[in-house]
C-alpha cells in the first residue's frame, strides 16, 4: 500500500472540507425585498473574515446582478469582547467593504449594532459613516417603504 499517496489523497481531503466550512460560514441568503441579501455576520470579526466575506459577496454579486442591496446583520457577531483599538480595524474593514460595494451601485446596510458596542465604538473615536438600523426588521421596512414609494 503507497501510504504517502493516500496521505496526500487525506491532505486535499480535509483541504476542501475546509474551504467548505470557510465557506458556508458566510451564508448569504436572499430577502423578502426586491434585489436585496442578507448576509447574517456570525463569531470571529477579524481582518481574514472580513477579507472572506468580501470575496465571498463579490462573487454572489458577480453572478447575481440583479442585487442592488446587501444587509449586513452583526447581531450574533463576537464584537463585545474586542479591544477599544480594535474598533479601528473593524471601521477600516467595514469601510473597505462598503466601499467596495458602492462601487458597483449596490447599497450596503448594516444592522445589529447593540448600545454597548456603539458606545465602544464611539469611545474608541471611529468615524463610520454608512446606513445603519437596530435590527433586520427595521431594514426591511425601510426598504419595503421605499419599494412601494418608487412604485
Amino acid at each position: 500500500m503507497d501510504y504517502e499517496k493516500e496521505i496526500e489523497t487525506y491532505k486535499k481531503r480535509i483541504a476542501d472540507l475546509e474551504e467548505s466550512i470557510k465557506r458556508s460560514s458566510v451564508p448569504i441568503i436572499s430577502s423578502v425585498v426586491d434585489n436585496t441579501i442578507l448576509v447574517p455576520v456570525v463569531g470571529y470579526t477579524g481582518a481574514e473574515r472580513f477579507e472572506l466575506i468580501r470575496t465571498l459577496v463579490l462573487e454572489y454579486l458577480d453572478k447575481h446582478r440583479n442585487v442592488i442591496c446587501v444587509i449586513f446583520d452583526f447581531t450574533a457577531a463576537d464584537l463585545n469582547e474586542k479591544e477599544l483599538h480594535e474598533y479601528d480595524s473593524l471601521a477600516l474593514e467595514l469601510q473597505m467593504l462598503y466601499n467596495t460595494l458602492k462601487l458597483m451601485d449596490v447599497r450596503p446596510i448594516s444592522v445589529g449594532f447593540n448600545p454597548q458596542i456603539v458606545r465602544k465604538i464611539i469611545a474608541a473615536g471611529v468615524q463610520m459613516d454608512f446606513e445603519s438600523y437596530i435590527n433586520f426588521r427595521m431594514a426591511l421596512k425601510v426598504l419595503l417603504k421605499e419599494q412601494k414609494a418608487s412604485l
